[in-house]
């Protein structure tokens, strides 16, 4: 079974009184990481922050915070024969005054030229996200702004920086659609790996892509179902603790499968793994991963819309809005920014976008070549012939999928 491949190291169990340290108090980058690494990610974002204040004015510049696992205190390390080194990305947010997307066009450019030339030096990839304060603190809580406002370190600005913002500390008000773009994200991975593992040569950068997003949707499936529950917490340890106490108020005849998962995922992230694997062993876990999360998937989505899907066609095909509650004069703009003007002559044109991405990555990871019409008419793509390849489709998909992830 593929739960036996990965030893569970013995971790610090993550008690919510006192063991865990809030993550806006921590001195660290890592649980336990080598006093070289730490020291090496603190010259990092001394960097970095003084790069960013050469880019962005004074005036405009509210704060600069490094969110993720690093900035949570939880971030990757990757232990080999000679050091410890740092391997998930760098992820920086950049709080500027002023309206946001109109400050993302004017430095967007220069922040990911930052990034390109400082991530080499780095070690590890290097991402800036342009946001405004005001915003956050006038928008609902999201899971991506729970983790951010919980756990993060401020490198320039206040230390106070999220004052106002306190709503985003309740994960109990983290809503389902959450759970689903999780999801959605982690699958979309396994749709990507999959891919990977028809290359001929199978190249050792492609076993490491495959092995990483398997762990990243084993560790999702725990934290989906957490989210569903109300229960998800910004660190992993307190979340896989919690989801071996969670007794939930339904029978899950899969939370055990679950939980193996989440331990196995927990211990990639924290300790990640260069993977050395052959193509055929890959493509034994991926495929297992693959069934698995079609059982989350329905259930969430079921869950979540109050339907009965029992397959991933049914799911696709279903003209139940995946995404209500947006608003449809929004969703016109955002079609014709992701589509194209053709994509507002299509039907469903006033629903988010996002609906068709959730239809397509259902087909595509799950039900394969037999609905490739179907996919097409989701993804309007008019280029795609049915004798296409799965890579030239998988292409498409992510092209689309980076635009609403």
């Amino acid at each position: 079974m593929l739960t036996a491949l990965n030893p569970i190291r013995n971790l610090a169990p993550a008690t919510e009184t006192g063991l865990l340290e809030r993550p806006g108090r921590t001195k660290r980058f890592t649980l336990d990481g080598s006093e070289d690494l730490e020291s090496h990610l603190t010259q990092v974002c001394e960097q970095v922050s003084a790069d960013i204040q050469k880019v962005i004015p004074a005036r405009k510049l509210e704060a600069l915070v490094l969110g993720g696992g690093y900035g949570r205190g939880e971030g990757g390390v990757l232990k080999t024969e000679k050091d410890d080194r740092p391997y998930n990305d760098l992820e920086f947010y950049v709080f500027l005054r002023g309206n946001r997307f109109g400050n993302e066009r004017k430095y967007g450019d220069a922040l990911r030229e930052s990034g390109r030339r400082l991530s080499p030096k780095a070690g590890l990839h290097i991402e800036f996200k342009v946001d405004s304060l005001a915003r956050l603190r006038r928008s609902p809580v999201t899971m991506f702004s729970y983790d951010l406002v919980s756990g993060h370190r401020v490198l320039a600005g206040s230390r106070f920086v999220f004052r106002g913002c306190e709503h985003h500390l309740n994960a109990d008000k983290i809503p389902l659609t959450e759970a689903t773009r999780l999801l959605m994200n982690r699958c979309s991975g396994l749709l990507f790996a999959r891919e990977k593992l028809t290359h001929e040569p199978f190249t050792a950068d492609d076993a490491d892509f495959v092995g990483r997003n398997i762990a990243k949707a084993r560790l999702a499936f725990g934290d989906a179902v957490l989210t569903a529950f109300g229960q998800y917490h910004w660190s992993c340890r307190a979340r896989h603790d919690r989801l071996l106490r969670f007794s939930p108020p339904e029978i899950l005849s899969w939370l055990d499968e679950v939980r193996r998962h989440h331990a196995a995922g927990m211990e990639f992230k924290l300790h990640p793994r260069q993977t050395f694997e052959s193509g055929t062993a890959l493509k034994a876990q991926h495929a297992e991963i693959t069934t698995f999360a079609l059982q989350i998937w329905l259930w969430l989505e079921n869950r979540r819309l109050g339907s009965h899907f029992e397959s991933a066609q049914d799911y696709a095909l279903s003209p139940a809005d995946k995404c209500s509650g947006t608003r449809p004069w929004r969703n016109f703009f955002v079609n014709a920014k992701v589509f194209g003007l053709p994509g507002l002559f299509q039907p469903n044109w006033q629903r988010h976008p996002r609906e068709r991405i959730l239809n397509a990555l259902a087909l595509l990871l799950w039900e394969g070549h037999t609905t490739k019409s179907t996919v097409r008419s989701q993804l309007h793509n008019a280029s795609l012939s049915l004798d296409d390849d799965i890579a030239k489709w998988t292409a498409v998909y992510q092209t689309l999928w980076s635009k609403l992830c």
